[in-house]
């Protein structure tokens, strides 16, 4: 019988059509597709070290690139061990395939588990291939992780993976949707009264979200901003959304700075844009002030936040051209707010000690990522683990667009899937510097996946830890109630000899200077140099201001 007539060669020449990567673990499960994957078709794949990043790593592909990739994973424990990174790609709304092996059609084995309920438990579909329709069920799959932007499980069962399915058909490609337009004279009447805000507005504030740079709007949300006069502002998964930069605020919520988010408590009418409006982003309700109206487009169903007064249910991209055209078209002036504010100063964050040095010895965290934002590649995208550190590369690492700054694991809440995000990021952006940042809690967590990263981006790869001994959240939020902070507290690891063990070259920074490494390791030739890893011995008792605005919230209620 061909390897290319099996059930598991209609699998990946189908999938080939549709993906650009598969990342995986190979088990008996999915022996047969990853066979067939290697010898039928020339999409590269990628081994990782734990099925979790099998998933981490096509998440994060497509949050780099906007192309879509693949897991791959055997049944079982293989399967049981994508299910956190499965949950995250399901919350992030992230479209890819987990190829799992899956039980025989004659019944479950001991050791296998109802993988379908598994799946749904965490958001995610599963479509299981016969000998008949392997071919059009990949088809019908992968339409529907594009069309609705979630994950899906594609399995096969033990039994039918080597199974003669004879010629591949000439599956039907995905139907997907197009932009979702407003429609209806209630659409048009929402659109017309937004207009007719926008051009009255005094103190006007354009906020955009992830969902705005997956709808491709942002030169028309630039085009809205300059006919408006409006400042901008965007969700931490949105930064660099907006074309022009002098007059963007950076990020809303947590990650602003002080002075950015008194401005935007000072709009009267704020427009956001693709934007789930999540209780950090709206800084647990206090981001807008009671005065400001706030305007929302998005493909949800309704407003997703009590505060939005106007909703408007559209693609971010049509709608904001729309209001372009209509400001245009009543002769509507710039409001004039944005050249009378210092949006430099109001960016403006605390850099901690000029040394560097935290009052315990340590150093500040703030003073590290301030000092890193001047040595780190121009042309990088950065990764981030989940964690207490996740402010510092927020508030002071620049970003040049959304796709550039990929955050695997807030939307579950997950820490531990930083490593194997790196060899997504690595795979999209092959000419870019990969830059991850993770924490010593999550480090350990994802060690597995550490030598991932290393094969993956090699002398394009940058991992910095901030290795302050500890589950830094957890010593902050209930540390401070009083609770025992054993739990909360790690030995200190050296993962700069961690480093070491799988080929990369690691460094312990304890003074700003062992920073200067990253200056030479920056001009160097990339083939000249290995992935370097950054263990910074930095303080516990440096809290990041999001940090503080959960305490604060958590006080209030």
């Amino acid at each position: 019988m061909p390897a290319a007539t099996t059930v598991s060669a209609h699998v990946a020449r189908t999938l080939s059509r549709h993906v650009d990567h598969v990342f995986g673990v190979m088990g008996n499960g999915n022996a047969w597709f990853l066979d067939a994957l290697e010898r039928e078709t020339s999409v590269p794949f990628s081994a990782v070290r734990h099925e979790s990043g099998a998933v981490v790593a096509a998440d994060a592909y497509f949050r780099a690139s906007g192309r879509t990739a693949a897991a791959t994973a055997t049944y079982g424990a293989g399967f049981t061990n994508t299910l956190t990174a499965l949950a995250e790609a399901a919350q992030a709304r992230v479209p890819l395939v987990l190829l799992t092996g899956d039980e025989p059609t004659s019944g479950p084995r001991p050791w296998d588990v109802d993988q379908i309920a598994l799946a749904a438990a965490v958001g995610a579909r599963t479509y299981t291939v016969g000998r008949a329709d392997a071919a059009a069920t990949t088809v019908i799959a992968i339409e529907h992780s594009l069309a609705y932007r979630v994950p899906v499980v594609l399995a096969i069962p033990y039994d039918v993976a080597a199974l003669d399915a004879g010629p591949l058909p000439e599956p039907p490609a995905p139907v997907l949707p197009g932009p979702l337009a407003p429609a209806g004279p209630f659409d048009a009447a929402a659109i017309e009264e937004v207009a007719r805000l926008l051009a009255g507005a005094e103190r006007p504030l354009l906020l955009a979200g992830r969902g705005a740079w997956l709808a491709g709007a942002g030169a028309a949300l630039g085009e809205l901003a300059e006919a408006t006069g409006a400042l901008t502002v965007s969700t931490a998964l949105g930064r660099g959304v907006f074309p022009d930069g002098r007059y963007d605020l950076g990020v809303a919520g947590g990650f602003g700075a002080d002075g950015a988010m008194a401005l935007v408590r000072e709009a009267d009418v704020a427009l956001v844009v693709g934007a789930s409006l999540g209780q950090f982003t709206m800084r647990f309700g206090e981001l807008f002030a009671p005065g400001t109206r706030v305007v929302q487009v998005d493909t949800a169903p309704s407003a997703t936040h009590r505060h939005v007064g106007t909703f408007v249910r559209g693609d971010a991209g049509v709608v904001a051209r729309t209001l372009v055209d209509a400001l245009r078209a009543a002769d509507a002036e710039p409001s004039g707010w944005r050249e009378t504010v210092d949006v430099d100063g109001a960016r403006w964050y605390a850099t901690g000690p000029v040394d560097g040095i935290a009052a315990d010895g340590r150093l500040d965290p703030r003073t590290v990522a301030h000092r890193l934002a001047a040595l780190l590649p121009e042309d990088r995208v950065v990764v981030s683990d989940g964690g207490h550190f996740i402010g510092w590369a927020n508030m002071y690492w620049p970003v040049a667009s959304p796709d550039r700054m990929l955050m695997v694991g807030t939307a579950y809440q997950s820490i531990g899937l930083g490593f194997p995000s790196v060899a997504g990021a690595a795979a999209a952006r092959p000419g870019s510097a990969v830059v991850l940042t993770t924490g010593d809690g999550g480090g350990l967590m994802a060690l597995a996946d550490l030598e991932t990263a290393v094969r993956t981006a090699g002398g394009r790869g940058l991992a910095v830890v901030w290795n302050d001994a500890a589950y830094g959240a957890e010593v902050h939020v209930y540390g401070r109630q009083g609770l025992t902070d054993g739990p909360m507290r790690i030995p200190e690891a050296d993962f700069a000899a961690l480093a070491g063990a799988v080929g990369a070259e690691g460094v312990v920074v304890r003074a700003l200077a062992d920073l200067d490494r990253v200056a030479t390791w920056r001009d160097e030739a990339v083939d000249d140099r290995r992935f370097l890893l950054l263990d910074c011995r930095v303080s516990p008792g440096v809290v990041a201001p999001y940090q503080e605005e959960i305490l604060r919230a958590n006080r209030r209620h």
